[in-house]
Protein backbone atom coordinates (compact mmCIF):
# COMPACT_ATOMS: atom_id res chain seq x y z
CA UNK A 1 0.00 0.00 0.00
CA UNK A 2 1.16 3.72 -0.66
CA UNK A 3 2.50 5.80 1.54
CA UNK A 4 2.24 8.65 -0.15
CA UNK A 5 -1.34 10.65 0.47
CA UNK A 6 -1.07 13.24 -1.85
CA UNK A 7 0.71 14.98 -4.58
CA UNK A 8 0.27 18.93 -4.41
CA UNK A 9 1.04 21.15 -7.95
CA UNK A 10 2.76 24.35 -6.75
CA UNK A 11 0.10 26.68 -8.11
CA UNK A 12 1.25 30.37 -9.44
CA UNK A 13 0.04 33.57 -6.96
CA UNK A 14 1.01 37.34 -7.43
CA UNK A 15 2.66 38.87 -4.72
CA UNK A 16 3.59 42.04 -6.27
CA UNK A 17 6.83 42.06 -8.53
CA UNK A 18 6.97 38.42 -9.00
CA UNK A 19 5.14 35.41 -8.84
CA UNK A 20 5.32 32.53 -5.45
CA UNK A 21 4.30 29.05 -5.93
CA UNK A 22 1.30 28.76 -3.25
CA UNK A 23 1.95 24.86 -1.87
CA UNK A 24 -0.45 25.64 1.14
CA UNK A 25 -3.28 25.47 1.82
CA UNK A 26 -4.84 22.98 -0.57
CA UNK A 27 -8.11 22.56 -0.91
CA UNK A 28 -7.47 18.70 -0.27
CA UNK A 29 -5.09 19.52 2.21
CA UNK A 30 -5.58 22.47 4.54
CA UNK A 31 -2.49 21.93 6.85
CA UNK A 32 0.54 19.55 7.46
CA UNK A 33 0.92 18.75 11.15
CA UNK A 34 1.19 22.74 12.52
CA UNK A 35 2.30 23.82 8.93
CA UNK A 36 -0.91 25.95 7.33
CA UNK A 37 1.07 28.17 4.51
CA UNK A 38 3.74 27.53 2.90
CA UNK A 39 4.98 30.03 0.02
CA UNK A 40 7.86 29.20 -2.75
CA UNK A 41 9.47 32.56 -3.69
CA UNK A 42 11.09 32.54 -6.65
CA UNK A 43 13.66 31.84 -7.81
CA UNK A 44 13.22 35.26 -9.73
CA UNK A 45 15.75 37.84 -10.95
CA UNK A 46 15.02 41.70 -10.08
CA UNK A 47 16.38 44.47 -12.41
CA UNK A 48 17.87 47.73 -10.66
CA UNK A 49 14.02 49.11 -10.83
CA UNK A 50 12.41 46.38 -9.19
CA UNK A 51 12.44 45.63 -5.70
CA UNK A 52 10.17 43.61 -2.84
CA UNK A 53 8.17 45.90 -1.28
CA UNK A 54 5.77 44.59 0.94
CA UNK A 55 3.93 47.27 3.11
CA UNK A 56 3.19 47.15 6.87
CA UNK A 57 0.29 44.32 7.04
CA UNK A 58 -1.05 42.53 10.00
CA UNK A 59 -1.01 38.76 11.49
CA UNK A 60 -2.29 36.93 14.32
CA UNK A 61 -2.79 33.52 15.94
CA UNK A 62 0.32 32.30 14.26
CA UNK A 63 4.28 32.43 13.56
CA UNK A 64 5.71 32.99 10.11
CA UNK A 65 9.22 32.03 9.35
CA UNK A 66 11.38 33.32 6.34
CA UNK A 67 14.22 31.36 4.85
CA UNK A 68 16.36 32.55 2.25
CA UNK A 69 18.09 30.72 -0.57
CA UNK A 70 19.35 33.64 -2.57
CA UNK A 71 18.94 37.54 -1.83
CA UNK A 72 17.56 39.36 0.93
CA UNK A 73 14.77 40.90 2.89
CA UNK A 74 14.64 43.52 5.71
CA UNK A 75 12.21 43.40 8.01
CA UNK A 76 10.62 45.99 9.90
CA UNK A 77 7.83 45.20 12.45
CA UNK A 78 5.45 46.66 15.32
CA UNK A 79 7.63 45.19 17.75
CA UNK A 80 11.12 47.25 17.11
CA UNK A 81 12.55 44.82 15.12
CA UNK A 82 14.95 45.78 12.46
CA UNK A 83 16.62 42.97 11.36
CA UNK A 84 18.20 42.17 7.07
CA UNK A 85 17.39 38.75 6.57
CA UNK A 86 20.10 36.78 4.78
CA UNK A 87 20.31 33.20 3.16
CA UNK A 88 20.05 30.42 5.89
CA UNK A 89 19.34 32.71 8.52
CA UNK A 90 15.92 32.13 10.24
CA UNK A 91 13.21 34.87 10.76
CA UNK A 92 10.41 33.44 13.54
CA UNK A 93 8.02 36.01 14.21
CA UNK A 94 4.85 34.87 16.30
CA UNK A 95 1.84 36.84 16.07
CA UNK A 96 -0.21 36.02 18.89
CA UNK A 97 -2.85 38.17 19.84
CA UNK A 98 -1.33 40.77 16.86
CA UNK A 99 1.22 42.04 14.93
CA UNK A 100 2.30 44.34 11.84
CA UNK A 101 5.66 43.96 9.99
CA UNK A 102 6.55 44.93 6.51
CA UNK A 103 9.30 42.77 3.81
CA UNK A 104 11.31 45.02 1.68
CA UNK A 105 14.72 44.93 -0.44
CA UNK A 106 17.65 46.66 1.97
CA UNK A 107 18.34 49.75 0.74
CA UNK A 108 21.63 49.51 -0.53
CA UNK A 109 20.27 46.57 -2.89
CA UNK A 110 17.41 48.76 -4.07
CA UNK A 111 19.11 50.31 -7.25
CA UNK A 112 21.26 47.23 -8.39
CA UNK A 113 20.13 43.75 -9.82
CA UNK A 114 19.33 41.23 -7.58
CA UNK A 115 17.80 37.86 -6.92
CA UNK A 116 15.12 36.53 -4.56
CA UNK A 117 14.35 32.66 -3.44
CA UNK A 118 13.14 31.10 -0.48
CA UNK A 119 10.68 29.96 1.46
CA UNK A 120 7.51 32.31 3.53
CA UNK A 121 5.65 30.05 6.17
CA UNK A 122 3.00 29.85 8.81
CA UNK A 123 2.94 28.35 11.43
CA UNK A 124 -0.30 27.62 12.98
CA UNK A 125 0.30 28.25 17.18
CA UNK A 126 -1.66 26.13 19.76
CA UNK A 127 -5.13 27.23 21.05
CA UNK A 128 -4.17 28.35 24.59
CA UNK A 129 -1.01 30.53 22.81
CA UNK A 130 -3.30 32.26 19.80
CA UNK A 131 -3.93 35.23 21.84
CA UNK A 132 0.12 35.34 23.70
CA UNK A 133 2.08 38.64 23.17
CA UNK A 134 4.16 39.13 19.71
CA UNK A 135 7.91 38.09 19.60
CA UNK A 136 10.58 38.34 17.08
CA UNK A 137 13.73 36.07 17.25
CA UNK A 138 16.32 36.16 14.72
CA UNK A 139 18.76 32.69 14.56
CA UNK A 140 21.77 33.16 12.06
CA UNK A 141 22.89 30.54 9.74
CA UNK A 142 25.74 29.57 12.27
CA UNK A 143 23.46 28.84 14.82
CA UNK A 144 21.00 26.51 12.81
CA UNK A 145 22.70 22.18 13.61
CA UNK A 146 23.70 20.94 10.66
CA UNK A 147 25.63 17.94 9.81
CA UNK A 148 26.78 15.33 7.37
CA UNK A 149 25.64 11.52 7.68
CA UNK A 150 27.13 9.09 4.98
CA UNK A 151 27.42 11.50 2.21
CA UNK A 152 23.93 13.29 3.39
CA UNK A 153 23.59 16.57 4.54
CA UNK A 154 20.88 17.51 7.18
CA UNK A 155 20.14 20.84 8.73
CA UNK A 156 17.64 20.98 11.23
CA UNK A 157 16.28 24.64 10.52
CA UNK A 158 13.71 24.69 12.81
CA UNK A 159 12.16 21.97 15.29
CA UNK A 160 13.27 18.63 16.73
CA UNK A 161 14.42 15.34 14.85
CA UNK A 162 17.16 13.10 14.56
CA UNK A 163 17.81 13.91 18.54
CA UNK A 164 18.85 17.30 17.41
CA UNK A 165 16.95 20.66 18.49
CA UNK A 166 17.01 24.06 16.75
CA UNK A 167 17.46 27.18 18.54
CA UNK A 168 14.56 28.67 16.72
CA UNK A 169 11.58 29.03 19.78
CA UNK A 170 9.06 27.34 17.99
CA UNK A 171 5.71 26.78 19.98
CA UNK A 172 4.38 22.86 19.46
CA UNK A 173 6.28 19.84 18.30
CA UNK A 174 7.51 20.19 14.47
CA UNK A 175 10.42 19.60 12.24
CA UNK A 176 11.84 21.93 9.31
CA UNK A 177 14.50 20.35 7.60
CA UNK A 178 17.11 20.53 4.78
CA UNK A 179 18.45 17.37 3.67
CA UNK A 180 21.21 17.49 0.35
CA UNK A 181 23.32 14.61 -1.23
CA UNK A 182 25.72 14.72 -4.20
CA UNK A 183 25.70 10.81 -4.52
CA UNK A 184 22.28 9.06 -5.11
CA UNK A 185 21.25 7.91 -1.57
CA UNK A 186 18.04 5.44 0.00
CA UNK A 187 17.18 7.08 2.85
CA UNK A 188 14.98 6.02 5.50
CA UNK A 189 14.53 8.50 8.14
CA UNK A 190 10.63 7.51 9.14
CA UNK A 191 12.11 6.67 12.81
CA UNK A 192 13.40 10.32 13.52
CA UNK A 193 10.20 11.78 12.74
CA UNK A 194 6.73 11.99 13.87
CA UNK A 195 2.99 13.32 13.02
CA UNK A 196 2.53 14.39 9.37
CA UNK A 197 5.03 14.82 6.94
CA UNK A 198 5.45 16.71 3.70
CA UNK A 199 8.33 16.87 1.10
CA UNK A 200 9.25 19.47 -1.33
CA UNK A 201 12.21 19.39 -3.84
CA UNK A 202 13.93 22.25 -4.59
CA UNK A 203 16.59 20.52 -6.81
CA UNK A 204 16.81 17.04 -8.48
CA UNK A 205 14.79 14.33 -8.06
CA UNK A 206 13.50 11.26 -5.93
CA UNK A 207 12.13 8.08 -6.19
CA UNK A 208 9.03 7.03 -3.99
CA UNK A 209 7.73 3.51 -4.38
CA UNK A 210 8.95 3.36 -7.89
CA UNK A 211 7.96 6.33 -9.40
CA UNK A 212 10.01 9.89 -9.92
CA UNK A 213 9.68 13.27 -8.43
CA UNK A 214 10.61 16.53 -9.06
CA UNK A 215 10.29 20.55 -8.34
CA UNK A 216 7.36 21.97 -8.08
CA UNK A 217 4.78 19.62 -5.80
CA UNK A 218 4.72 19.10 -2.62
CA UNK A 219 4.13 15.26 -1.23
CA UNK A 220 2.39 14.49 1.52
CA UNK A 221 2.53 11.13 3.39
CA UNK A 222 -0.03 9.47 5.23
CA UNK A 223 2.44 7.87 7.94
CA UNK A 224 5.99 9.86 8.80
CA UNK A 225 7.22 6.60 10.31
CA UNK A 226 7.11 4.94 6.91
CA UNK A 227 9.00 8.24 5.49
CA UNK A 228 11.36 6.14 3.12
CA UNK A 229 12.68 7.74 -0.23
CA UNK A 230 15.36 7.40 -2.91
CA UNK A 231 17.56 10.53 -3.67
CA UNK A 232 19.16 11.10 -6.73
CA UNK A 233 22.49 12.97 -7.56
CA UNK A 234 22.64 16.34 -6.39
CA UNK A 235 19.64 16.63 -4.44
CA UNK A 236 18.32 18.98 -2.21
CA UNK A 237 14.82 18.53 -0.27
CA UNK A 238 13.05 19.77 2.48
CA UNK A 239 10.96 17.92 4.84
CA UNK A 240 7.66 19.45 6.56
CA UNK A 241 5.52 18.67 9.47
CA UNK A 242 4.78 17.44 13.21
CA UNK A 243 1.52 16.84 15.49
CA UNK A 244 -1.23 18.61 13.88
CA UNK A 245 -3.55 20.28 16.31
CA UNK A 246 -6.89 18.89 17.41
CA UNK A 247 -8.62 21.76 16.34
CA UNK A 248 -9.41 22.75 13.07
CA UNK A 249 -7.42 26.27 12.36
CA UNK A 250 -9.54 29.08 10.05
CA UNK A 251 -7.16 31.34 7.23
CA UNK A 252 -8.89 34.44 6.37
CA UNK A 253 -5.95 36.84 4.58
CA UNK A 254 -3.21 37.42 7.10
CA UNK A 255 -5.03 35.87 9.55
CA UNK A 256 -4.95 32.29 11.63
CA UNK A 257 -7.27 31.11 14.22
CA UNK A 258 -9.35 28.52 16.03
CA UNK A 259 -12.20 30.76 16.32
CA UNK A 260 -14.04 32.94 13.28
CA UNK A 261 -15.18 35.16 15.72
CA UNK A 262 -11.57 36.22 16.63
CA UNK A 263 -10.51 36.66 12.98
CA UNK A 264 -13.61 38.86 12.31
CA UNK A 265 -12.34 41.16 14.96
CA UNK A 266 -8.76 41.47 13.64
CA UNK A 267 -10.57 42.11 10.22
CA UNK A 268 -12.63 44.91 11.92
CA UNK A 269 -9.83 45.99 13.85
CA UNK A 270 -6.93 46.41 11.28
CA UNK A 271 -10.02 47.83 8.86
CA UNK A 272 -10.25 50.91 11.55
CA UNK A 273 -6.56 50.82 12.13
CA UNK A 274 -7.00 50.17 15.83
CA UNK A 275 -3.54 51.15 17.51
CA UNK A 276 -4.12 49.27 20.55
CA UNK A 277 -4.70 46.00 18.68
CA UNK A 278 -2.18 46.99 15.92
CA UNK A 279 0.08 49.11 16.39
CA UNK A 280 2.42 51.14 13.62
CA UNK A 281 5.50 48.98 12.19
CA UNK A 282 8.69 51.30 13.77
CA UNK A 283 10.74 53.12 10.77
CA UNK A 284 7.90 52.46 8.30
CA UNK A 285 4.72 54.14 9.83
CA UNK A 286 3.61 55.92 6.18
CA UNK A 287 1.85 53.40 4.66
CA UNK A 288 -0.25 49.89 4.62
CA UNK A 289 -1.86 46.97 2.77
CA UNK A 290 -5.57 47.70 3.44
CA UNK A 291 -8.25 45.37 4.02
CA UNK A 292 -9.81 43.43 1.28
CA UNK A 293 -13.30 44.58 0.94
CA UNK A 294 -14.09 41.11 -0.77
CA UNK A 295 -13.30 39.49 3.15
CA UNK A 296 -14.37 42.76 5.55
CA UNK A 297 -17.67 41.70 6.60
CA UNK A 298 -19.95 43.89 7.33
CA UNK A 299 -22.15 44.71 10.78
Amino acid sequence: MSNLELIIEEKAADIGNFLVGRLLPFREKRAVGPFVFIDHMGPTKLSDYQNLDVPPHPHIGLSTLTYLFEGAIFHRDSLGSAVEIQPGAVNWMTAGKGVVHSERTPEYLRATDKSLHGFQIWVGLPKNLEQMNPEFHHTEASEIPQWEENGIHYKLIAGEAFGKKSPVPVYSKLFFIEIKNREKARLNIGNFLFGEVAMYVLEGTVNIEGNEFGSKQLLIAKNATLCEFEMNENSTVYLFGGEPFPEERYIFWNFVSSNRDTIEQAKLDWHEQNLEAFPKVVGDEEEYVQLPRAILKHR
